[in-house]
């Protein structure tokens, strides 16, 4: 059953998936509610604790779900809203909360709404989006999807204006300037929260609001509405949450906790990228000038940190020089590239190294913030850059080496897309059933590490952070804090063998006790410690309070 406690999503670990792509039930080539509630075991083993939902509302699929064509019902081939209201009671009854994406911003050009607006300039919706004569406002908005999209604005024929778009044309932006709109996406929540959601991923919330002479991004009046929606949650349905994208700098991100009562949690966009730029410098401080700048936020708030999820690695919080940096080490090939960013899942983004892939798992799992999987990494799973757009890391989740990667028992031409059959991420290899079988299997290193997170629970979840000064940039070092614990995590960042001196005189009596294997380390003292790291190698040291004289070998035996 579900714990009590309001700030659970501080100490959780969270596991995104696509409905549609983790296991077919009906055999008709798409995932389904029924076939995720005959998963939930798995995800319980695994050791999860909130299933973030991509879109699964009605919709075209013109944009995977994310152009919703009815809020309230739910896309026919993934089941039926009982479906869905016995995978939230099956969820609740593991103890695994569920939360899932809400498109506020948009809607589909199919949706009701937008086909009353568009039906003639005196609709009763017409005030629902924004129309104009003049597709020259807002032109300082920048243009999300430069790869397909040259305007924020569509031209519409029958009542010839222009609806602005922030998003694909097909993806018309609602009017919050209308108090009528407000109130209908707060029914929205308040439909899903009722039913047993434990509160939503909000997309894109940077957009809400447009203003002539801005970029129409980190409004007040889009603040404003939050804290609204903040409000009524927390009266309403305590305890359910809000998840922020806003994929902004730090600067702008930390305005979306307001001062604890606008967002519980938000995306850490800027830190993503620099932890793939810092592997590929062989340099720490990316990561630690960018953590210093997301620190400081409302006790009751938190981060979600992520290495990869269901849209391209996004490049846009990052310098020229970074961007550059990223490109040059990750894009092989040009058909890599998406809009500003890169579209690879994580193992073949790392070569399929697996020291790197423990590494940068490890740097989430001990990093301040809640810790967010994307479904099939787990597995190493692979990717197909040939899809287009970014459904080639949307592919069917990897069970076993049968037909369909045992995701379903459909024809393969029914697949709403194809299995990953490249030699070095065949389904034949790389799945859930056969990594099941090998204890040094990825899968099972997963398990291992969601297990030892969840030893030092509070502490990795809510602790504080401090960056130790040593002289070796290839080596990442820091200590974290709660109460009266400690947690030393060191990280080689580079490809070869190194060292590290650190001075922990502060620690003076203390035994290191690496959390993995609770090997015992030598007991700090007055002078420099030191260690020598393998090749992107890492360390997590419980600093512990000895409880008998200091005569044990290196094993850990007495």
């Amino acid at each position: 059953m579900l714990n009590n406690d309001k700030l659970w999503y501080r100490d959780a670990v969270f596991y995104e998936l696509h409905v549609k792509g983790y296991y077919d039930s009906t055999n008709d080539g798409t995932g389904d509610f029924r076939g995720l509630s005959m998963k939930l075991d798995y995800l319980k083993d695994l050791g999860i604790d909130a299933i973030w939902l991509l879109p699964f509302y009605k919709s075209p699929l013109r944009d995977d779900g994310y152009d919703i064509s009815d809020y309230y019902s739910i896309q026919p081939e993934y089941g039926t809203l009982d479906d869905f209201k016995n995978f939230i009671e099956r969820a609740h009854s593991l103890g695994i909360r569920v939360i899932a994406d809400l498109v506020l911003n948009h809607v589909s050009d199919q949706h009701e709404w937008f086909q009353e607006s568009k039906s003639s300039r005196n609709s009763k919706k017409r005030n629902w989006f924004i129309w104009t004569d003049d597709p020259t406002r807002f032109s300082e908005a920048r243009i999300i999807f430069v790869d397909s999209e040259r305007s924020n604005w569509a031209y519409e024929p029958v009542t010839q204006q222009y609806y602005f778009h922030r998003f694909y044309s097909h993806q018309a932006d609602l009017n919050y300037d209308n108090p009528e709109v407000r109130e209908e996406i707060k029914n929205v929540v308040r439909f899903w929260l009722n039913i047993g959601l434990d509160g939503f991923r909000a997309d894109a919330v940077p957009f809400l609001f447009k203003r002539e002479g801005t970029n129409c991004e980190n409004l007040p009046e889009t603040h404003n509405f939050f804290k609204e929606l903040r409000k009524m949650i927390d009266e309403e349905f305590p305890g359910t949450i809000l998840l922020a994208e806003a994929n902004e700098w730090p600067t702008e991100t930390k305005k979306y906790f307001g001062n604890g009562d606008e967002f519980h949690m938000a995306f850490n966009f800027p830190l993503m990228p620099r932890i793939f730029v810092s592997l590929a410098k062989r340099d720490s401080f990316p990561i630690i000038d960018i953590i210093e700048q997301t620190k400081d936020i409302p006790e009751n708030c938190d981060w979600c940190i992520f290495l990869r999820n269901h849209d391209e690695l996004t490049l846009e919080m990052v310098t020229d020089e970074e961007r550059d940096i990223m490109y040059k080490e990750y894009v092989k090939i040009p058909k890599m590239k998406l809009n500003i960013g890169i579209r690879r899942r994580l193992a073949p983004l790392l070569d399929n190294d697996r020291s790197t892939i423990e590494l940068v798992n490890a740097l989430i799992f001990s990093l301040p913030g809640t810790p967010i999987i994307y479904y099939g990494d787990e597995i190493g799973m692979g990717d197909n850059i040939y899809l287009g757009d970014r459904n080639g890391v949307r592919t069917p989740m990897q069970w076993s080496y049968d037909r369909n990667a045992g995701f379903s028992y459909a024809d393969a031409e029914q697949l709403y897309s194809p299995v990953i059959t490249n030699p070095n991420f065949s389904y034949e290899s790389v799945n859930v059933e056969g990594e099941s079988r090998i204890s040094s299997s990825l899968l099972n290193w997963m398990k291992k590490i969601i297990s030892v997170r969840k030893d030092y629970r509070e502490l990795l979840g809510r602790g504080e952070v401090q960056f130790l000064n040593q002289r070796n940039k290839r080596v990442l070092v820091y200590i974290r804090k709660y109460h009266d614990q400690r947690m030393l995590c060191i990280f080689n960042l580079s490809r070869r063998h190194t060292y590290v001196e650190l001075d922990l005189s502060e620690y003076k009596g203390l035994k290191p006790v690496e959390a993995f294997t609770k090997s015992y380390f030598p007991r700090i003292g007055d002078l420099p410690y030191f260690f020598t790291l393998h090749p992107r190698s890492f360390f997590w040291l419980n600093l512990t309070v000895p409880s008998f004289d200091d005569s044990m070998d290196f094993d850990g035996d007495e």
